[in-house]
């Protein structure tokens, strides 16, 4: 399972998926691919991640984190998982 776009492996076992774009919107990402000499699936990959679309064990590894850091409960260390993660997705 891939857990960020840094550890994407083009080589691993993934499932395929198939979208439809506009035009302009494919020769974009086309464009984008070519100029950063990375495939078009690894960009749709890390802009989905910058976009706070990621496997639910990121959000546990959060969950973990928090408590280990501030030795809060798991209510606690979830509610401030839970902010965060929608700050973050606020651009805040």
């Amino acid at each position: 399972m891939v857990q960020s776009f840094e550890d994407f492996d083009p080589d691993e076992d993934m499932p395929r998926l198939t979208i439809s774009l506009s035009a302009p919107t494919h020769r974009a990402l086309k464009e984008a691919s070519a100029r950063q000499g990375r495939s078009m699936g690894a960009i749709i990959e890390e802009s989905l991640e910058l976009r706070g679309v990621r496997p639910i064990d990121t959000a546990r590894d959060i969950v973990a984190r928090a408590r280990a850091q501030a030795r809060l409960d798991a209510d606690e260390a979830t509610a401030v998982a839970v902010r965060e993660t929608r700050l973050h997705r606020q651009g805040r």
